[in-house]
């Protein structure tokens, strides 16, 4: 009975996208149902499940590296031009 009342599901098209089956395009709609993710084609019927990627990890830059990382350091020599001699 709780089956009547139960909230409609959100659904969204996304733009751009073509459907594996019947190859129309803008033709995809995005819903959730309980934690998986699906996407659906409103023109044929075709329906799987989207399985999200967790995110890659950050690459190391000397911008986000952490203070307990050895820095090296290096010298640098300036060389005046032979003509501009003081």
């Amino acid at each position: 009975m709780s089956d009547e009342f139960e909230k409609p599901v959100k659904r969204r098209f996304i733009a751009g996208a073509v459907c594996p089956r019947c190859s129309e395009m803008d033709k995809i709609v995005n819903y959730k149902l309980g934690d998986k993710n699906y996407r659906e084609c409103v023109a044929c019927g075709f329906k799987d499940e989207i399985r999200l990627q967790a995110s890659p990890r950050e690459l190391d830059t000397r911008v986000n590296q952490t203070a307990d990382r050895e820095v090296e350091e290096t010298a640098v020599k300036i060389l005046l031009p032979p003509n501009d001699k003081k």
